[in-house]
């Protein structure tokens, strides 16, 4: 495989095809079991044993959330296996055959428990250890001669991811609902065999970043570890130690359930106790290691300490965007839901009844509005804020997106009250939530792609790319935790008691949860120092 670059000097990389190909087909193999996943286990016989509708409900959103929680763990693993180990290439492709593993799984095993969540396990292994590699391997493929076309191709990049998505979100309810689940989610399969041929019939025309094999000495990790050990104990290294102790302890706690002992939270599962202690030792590592980032000085070079200040500074940013994905992924469970209990307007003149028939299929306007929203975004809405003197930055779009998302919410909330007071509501009235939260999510996800890579240093592309896809994680937690808390009998009355239902409640309070964050994105985004990390031209 080519180790140096095409020739490409201020040209479009010809290699890039077989990654957006494969992207495609990967998109529509996840989306489209991703998006059957909470209608099929509601109904299905693996949740036959609890005992009414809306514990089905219950069970099927908390296992949705568990797996994607787990879709966007495993990015730490394929960021650290590739840039320790194997590389880009080498780790993407032999992931994506642990992917095509999992949806066999699923296909096979549709009425057995074990099987089934053994598949749902190897998905988000395979998916999730390919996200972080993916993005930026594409972006491997540019350098500084050619680093404009880059904004086209991640534009690109998540214009096709909604391609896929939007076929997929359309076609997979109608074949679950016809042709049944192994069908169902065994065409999503095949769709992952061909991405991953696509990409393989691409091995030699690649540009192919070398892996440090863990023999670079001023890594993140090891500067990390020279801030915090390398020249005495000192105030960082005493906050890095209580997010340790503290995940550590939270760990313990769980486990002590086992032996009758039931001091942590009995819905407090182990995902989520996994998650917060995974948040502890983030947040006690991260911050303790800035506090202390110039004990590393004169242990690694100026240049490797200033990029770990940066990766630092990032992880705010992505902290601050956590909020936006417990909104976000809730369309695949929360909306989804109220879809079910709505109306479908076969009699409306517009409303495609002919391919419309199940409110699943409600999920595929997200990505037919992403692919509208790009072009209208790059050619009309930015040129014409730069003409009215607005300058459109990236960390100004996320936050504004962030904002928009609550704002979809408002209104979800606000057709659930409806629906609570026994009005009969239309499917057609979800198309502004879905709107308004596309428009949020282009501003936020597909802004962050270039965001991230860019603002890495390149011998950390890597892990930053992990930890942005992580924030999917702790945007999955904040959802189990609320859902978790507001099944408590305590909370429940005190809900019932303001006059509205736990949906209603769930739907206004995320909505305020972005709002906050939003406010706090933006107050930080006012001091936050951009960085330009592509690669110099070869």
């Amino acid at each position: 495989m080519s180790t140096t670059a095409e020739a490409s000097q201020g040209r479009m990389p010809r290699q890039i095809p077989y990654i957006i190909g494969n992207e495609a087909c990967e998109r529509f193999s996840f989306y489209g079991m991703r998006n059957i996943l909470v209608p099929f286990l509601i109904s299905s016989v693996l949740l036959a044993y609890l005992p009414d509708q809306a514990a089905r409900e219950g069970a099927a959103k908390d296992l949705f959330h568990s797996f994607v929680i787990g879709v966007y763990f495993f990015p730490l693993l394929g960021g650290w296996l590739s840039d320790r180990y194997f590389g880009k290439y080498n780790t993407v492709l032999w992931f994506s055959l642990i992917y095509c593993a999992g949806h066999a799984c699923l296909a096979l095993f549709e009425s057995n428990a074990t099987g089934f969540y053994t598949g749902l396990f190897l998905i988000a292994l395979g998916s999730g250890g390919i996200k972080p590699l993916v993005v930026t391997f594409c972006g491997d493929q540019f350098d500084q001669s050619n680093k404009s076309k880059a904004k086209v191709v991640f534009d690109a990049f998540y214009w096709i991811i909604n391609f896929g998505s939007f076929f997929a979100s359309l076609l997979m309810p109608l074949v679950l609902r016809s042709w049944g689940p192994a069908w169902a989610f065994g065409i999503p399969g095949i769709l992952m065999f061909i991405a991953t041929f696509i990409f393989w019939l691409g091995r030699h025309k690649y540009v192919n970043v070398p892996p440090s094999r863990g023999n670079d000495p001023d890594a993140f990790l090891n500067i990390v570890r020279s801030a915090l050990m390398g020249k005495g104990f000192g105030p960082g290294t005493l906050v890095a130690a209580v997010g340790m102790v503290g995940a550590a302890a939270m760990l313990l706690l769980w486990a002590l359930k086992f032996a009758g002992v039931t001091i942590w939270p009995e819905a407090w599962g182990f995902v989520i106790t996994a998650c917060l202690a995974l948040g502890a030792i983030i947040a006690g590592v991260g911050f303790g290691a800035s506090l202390q980032l110039e004990r590393a000085r004169g242990l690694h070079p100026d240049a490797a300490i200033e990029g770990v200040r940066s990766v630092l500074r990032i992880l705010i940013v992505f902290a601050l965007v956590t909020p936006f994905w417990s909104l976000f992924d809730q369309k695949a469970s929360t909306w989804v839901i109220q879809g079910k209990a709505m109306v479908i307007p076969h009699d409306l003149w517009w409303w495609p009844s002919w391919l419309v028939k199940d409110a699943t299929q409600m999920q595929a306007l997200n990505p037919l509005m992403v692919m509208l929203l790009i072009p209208f975004n790059n050619l009309v809405l930015y040129p014409a804020l730069r003409k009215m003197g607005f300058n459109v930055t990236a960390l100004r779009r996320m936050g504004w997106g962030i904002a928009i998302s609550a704002l979809s919410w408002i209104v979800a909330g606000v057709l659930q009250l409806q629906m609570d007071e026994g009005q009969q509501v239309s499917l057609a009235w979800q198309t502004l939530p879905y709107l308004l939260l596309t428009f949020g999510e282009v501003l936020v996800s597909a802004t962050a792609l270039e965001f991230a890579y860019s603002q890495a240093p390149m011998a950390m592309k890597g892990v930053i790319m992990a930890f942005w896809y992580l924030t999917s994680t702790f945007g999955g937690l904040w959802v189990l935790l609320t859902n978790a808390s507001v099944r408590d009998p305590a909370v429940i009355g005190w809900i019932q008691a303001q006059g509205w239902t736990e949906n209603a409640f769930l739907m206004f309070f995320f909505a305020g949860f972005a709002f906050v964050a939003a406010l706090a994105f933006a107050l930080y985004a006012r001091t936050y120092p951009m960085q330009d990390n592509y690669r110099t031209a070869a």
